[in-house]
């Protein structure tokens, strides 16, 4: 078939795999590059002397109200907009495109397709089974286990898939009362441990025993379930659900800088209406049909091993099978209703450990899938990542040298406006976080300085890319306040 895709091979994907740093660091410095040469053309305008006043009788101050000139405001305003809006339309446009596909070779999994092919059919009430994949989470299993018991709409099957556990995570599981299926000689971590799973699991799986899949550290709020079924329920093109996420409490300030985040991201993906960026590990599920697929396709249409549900060689299983998933067109969706709590990094090694994991993988799924439509997304998003990692590193720069420059303080009504505007978008992003979560974005240093932590993860990330170090598949062992458990990051 002439229309049928290769996947890229060993050799070529590793290539690309340590450039796809550069080439996302290039293209982000040239973008910051030609933004400084729009401002920088009318040349430099003249700046007035500080003005002084006097504060309540009390205070006196030194201030300038120089502003920006309108051109220059009018350029940063309209590619900002057209930016936005580019990427916004571009998103419908591809999305819309992969829902009315009728190819079976590219997009197998398209909505018109699978409609197409159901029509008429009733395959029986929508089942769920769950896959707990765990290495000695003895710790954190129990509640795991707990919160599906207490679902509103309890799975109707609950297996912990156990991978090289030395502690009572097998024996706490079986104690449960749940299935356990060990891993047979795995050295692929989570994903080879699915893998093996499924391979066994999946051939007894009807067309509406949807499979989840759920991190040994999560808890899934009620009615997560019985939402995710009546989705799966009313629309038969539905191939995959997944969670949104939120972090668990405790851990001081690093815990609420992690819950601002995640609370942020969440808030996104509701706006966009369930539109999801990652299907997450923490919890998401998928129809057979679309697992069935995404292993019938690897090594064809899409990168990994043929019959491998989870490509084994990605640093982020969880991130690389959702764009596998709308590289074969399916539909899949994030439901405000479908919230878990999972856990959070206790100190700053281990969110380093985490995000660096996070951060290179999702490079490298880029890398290993090239610039396709379905990429494109991700691509414009790493680009931006990359852009604000200019952007703040500059700002903050230019904040110290105007600190120690400056024998006496001058304030820009200007710039304070906007920065005003800016805490003001911070605190309503973060506003059901409740007070904790509001005073720390009102603050506005320690979360642009937590910025600029995760700025760094990334630039390591693109250097260990490009330098083709080994990725670090370590595990991190937790601390004594988490009760000595250990999570795989």
């Amino acid at each position: 078939m002439s229309s049928l895709r290769t996947a890229p091979g060993p050799a070529a994907r590793g290539r690309f795999h340590r450039t796809v740093g550069l080439i996302i660091a290039v293209l982000a410095a040239g973008a910051a590059a030609a933004l400084w040469a729009a401002v920088a053309v009318g040349g430099p305008s003249q700046v007035e002397g500080p003005a002084s006043g006097v504060i309540l009788g009390l205070w006196r101050v030194l201030y300038n109200t120089d502003t920006p000139p309108v051109r220059v405001l009018a350029i940063a305003m309209a590619l900002a907009v057209l930016l936005a809006a580019g990427v916004a339309l571009l998103e419908q446009r591809i999305a819309t495109r992969s829902r009315r596909s009728a190819n079976p070779v590219s997009t197998p999994l398209a909505p018109r397709i699978v409609m197409a092919a159901t029509r008429g059919i009733y395959s029986g009430p929508v089942t769920v089974t769950v896959l707990i994949p765990a290495h000695n989470e003895e710790a954190s299993l129990p509640a795991t286990i707990a919160s599906l018991r207490t679902q509103s709409h309890p799975p109707e099957r609950i297996i912990v898939v156990a991978d090289n556990c030395t502690d009572a995570t097998v024996a706490l599981a079986r104690r449960a009362g749940v299935e356990v299926f060990e891993s047979v000689n795995n050295s692929r971590k989570k994903a080879g441990a699915l893998n093996q799973a499924l391979s066994r699991i999946l051939p007894g799986q009807g067309p509406n025993d949807v499979v989840m899949v759920m991190d040994a550290d999560t808890r899934i709020d009620d009615g997560f379930l019985a939402a995710a079924v009546q989705r799966f329920t009313d629309d038969r093109a539905l191939m995959a659900v997944g969670g949104l996420f939120y972090g668990e409490q405790g851990h001081g300030l690093l815990g609420q800088f992690q819950r601002n985040e995640y609370i942020r991201y969440s808030r996104q993906i509701r706006r966009r209406g369930g539109r999801v960026f990652v299907l997450t590990g923490t919890a998401s599920l998928f129809r057979p049909a679309a697992l069935r697929t995404v292993a019938e396709q690897r090594g064809i249409s899409i990168p990994g091993t043929n019959g491998d549900v989870y490509d084994t060689a990605a640093l982020t299983e969880d991130n690389e099978l959702t764009i596998a998933l709308k590289s074969l067109g399916a539909l899949i969706i994030s439901p405000h209703q479908c919230t878990v709590v999972t856990e959070l990094m206790p100190s700053w090694s281990m969110l380093w450990a985490q995000r660096l994991r996070w951060q290179r993988g999702a490079l490298e799924n880029i890398g290993a899938y090239g610039v396709t439509p379905q990429t494109l997304r991700y691509w414009v998003q790493q680009l931006g990542i990359g852009y604000g990692v200019i952007a703040l590193g500059s700002y903050l720069l230019l904040g110290l040298l105007m600190v120690f420059s400056l024998d006496e303080w001058v304030w820009f009504p200007f710039w304070l406006g906007l920065g005003a505007l800016f805490m003001v978008e911070r605190v309503c992003t973060v506003w059901k976080g409740g007070w904790r979560a509001r005073l720390l974005a009102a603050t506005l240093l320690p979360e642009l300085c937590f910025d600029m932590f995760l700025n760094v993860v990334y630039v390591k990330g693109i250097i260990d890319i490009s330098l083709g170090r080994a990725p670090d598949w370590k595990h991190v062992p937790h601390t004594s306040a988490l009760d000595g458990q250990e999570a795989a990051l």
